[in-house]
């Protein structure tokens, strides 16, 4: 017998003898037994193994029914033939045993008052008896039966819907990725285009950061300490293209280091800050960045003095911060969020809250 077959026959027959199925039928047998003792004449060991026999035969055909045969005409139904089959297993199974103990030359057990009663009585019982707890049976496997799908549709939706949030994050990730790069290369090529000499070596520190920074945009999670790396990385480039304009301290908060998050969260802010506060002032800013562990979560805060809200596209619509938003969603729920707020006497305030993990 082949592997597979051997594995399904092992299962139909735990199936068919589980231990709530025999658990039933032993109660079947106590009552059925206690009942007919009161009036029963002969042995009461008999009567119990005749009892015990009728019940085990109905339990085995209640079964083997309920996987053969495979497929049943579409007007038959599988609960009926099981029932049926119950109801008609346990007077064949008397008859056999009275015939059984039917002495030679004696006349049938249907001649004789005494057996025929006692073969009435005890049929009629278990034919009171064990078609109701067939059905009861059948009720209670169904419900077990949809709870059960119940429970694998609402696994299966679970893993669907993260499916799709992953999906959904990547290709946010992959809309950042060429945002933040295309910004980058344009503020190279201004360089260029003024024939300033630091354009070389403002693309030679771009090449450094980019062969640090790609591979960790395409992570699901980074920690904070790496992606302060790269802010870093990107604010250095930044300062060679504007020396005299642009300042920036960060300061984090030592147990946030190892903390995950989500990647390009800070660069995004900071990208932000540079591109719409400190471009556009004719004295530039000072950039501060700041992380924190507050009441369990953590909080990234991106301070810059720039030209402030009513002076740029910052209200939190802006591509990059509409991204950032709903990436900080699909990563953390309800409990992360992006603040955008003015700072007095100018500038921004962006702060991404997301829990600490």
């Amino acid at each position: 017998m082949s592997g597979p077959v051997a594995s399904v026959l092992m299962r139909k027959v735990a199936t068919l003898f589980s231990w709530q199925r025999l658990l039933v039928a032993a109660l079947g047998i106590v009552v059925t037994a206690g009942l007919l003792s009161l009036i029963w004449r002969s042995e009461l060991s008999a009567l119990f193994v005749r009892v015990a026999t009728a019940a085990l035969c109905a339990l085995l055909v209640f079964g083997v029914f309920e996987f053969w045969p495979e497929r049943l005409p579409s007007w038959a139904k599988r609960w009926a033939l099981q029932v049926i089959a119950v109801a008609l297993v346990i007077p064949i199974v008397n008859a056999a045993f009275y015939v059984a103990a039917t002495e030679p030359g004696a006349p049938p057990f249907w001649f004789a008052n005494e057996d025929l009663v006692e073969f009435v009585l005890l049929t009629l019982l278990e034919l009171v008896l064990a078609p109701w707890i067939a059905l009861i049976a059948l009720v209670r496997q169904k419900e077990v039966l949809v709870q059960t799908q119940a429970l694998q549709f609402a696994l299966e939706r679970s893993r669907l819907e993260r499916s799709a949030l992953d999906a959904r994050l990547r290709l946010l990730q992959a809309q950042v990725e060429p945002h933040f790069l295309f910004n980058t290369l344009a503020n190279v090529r201004a360089l260029v285009d003024v024939g300033s000499p630091k354009a070389a070596h403002v693309l030679d520190r771009l090449i450094a950061y980019l062969r640090a920074a790609v591979p960790r945009l395409q992570q699901p999670m980074t920690t904070v300490e790496h992606e302060l790396e790269l802010v870093r990385a990107y604010l250095d480039v930044m300062q060679l293209r504007m020396p005299d304009r642009l300042h920036f301290a960060m300061n984090a908060e030592p147990e946030t280091l190892s903390l995950q998050c989500p990647p390009t969260t800070v660069l995004t802010m900071v990208e932000n800050a540079v591109r719409h506060g400190i471009d556009p002032s004719e004295e530039g800013g000072r950039i501060d960045i700041a992380v924190a562990l507050v009441a369990g979560r953590v909080c990234a805060a991106v301070t810059d003095t720039g030209v402030g809200l009513g002076a740029s596209p910052r209200s939190g619509t802006g591509t990059g911060l509409i991204a950032l938003r709903e990436r900080l969603q699909l990563s953390f729920g309800n409990s992360a969020e992006l603040r955008i707020a003015a700072h007095a006497p100018h500038g921004v305030v962006a702060q991404a809250w997301f829990p600490a993990a």
